[in-house]
């Protein structure tokens, strides 16, 4: 079983001169997508507030969220990010592909335009 990564691009949402490009890891079974907090800090994007999460182990671990603006395949939206710590692995969770509309090609294991967002 192979894994998907996609190239991104995060901007702070206030200050769009900045960029960073990197390759994160599809995880459709995270919420958020999570980034290293140094990348985050050099962007100038700042936590707004801390979170609970449940890690595979089933440890409870808290870490800040913030906002950024991600792109991905020609799409941009506004999505939460983990200030991720030293140990965590850097991914691009649900919530930032239902945002950009995007999924993951079961067969070809690859990013594609969602058909349709659920409306209801």
């Amino acid at each position: 079983m192979g894994h998907t990564t996609a190239s991104v691009r995060l901007y702070n949402p206030y200050d769009r001169e900045k960029c960073l490009e990197m390759d994160l890891l599809v995880d459709i079974g995270s919420v958020y997508t999570w980034v290293k907090r140094d990348k985050l800090e050099r962007l100038g994007i700042e936590p707004m507030s801390k979170r609970m999460f449940r890690t595979i182990e089933g440890k409870l671990i808290e870490r800040e969220i913030g906002e950024a603006v991600i792109e991905c395949l020609n799409r941009r939206a506004t999505t939460i990010v983990v200030f991720a710590e030293e140990k965590d692995y850097e991914v691009l969770g649900l919530h930032a592909l239902e945002g950009l509309g995007l999924e993951v090609d079961p067969v070809t294991r690859q990013l594609k335009e969602t058909e349709a967002i659920l409306a209801l």
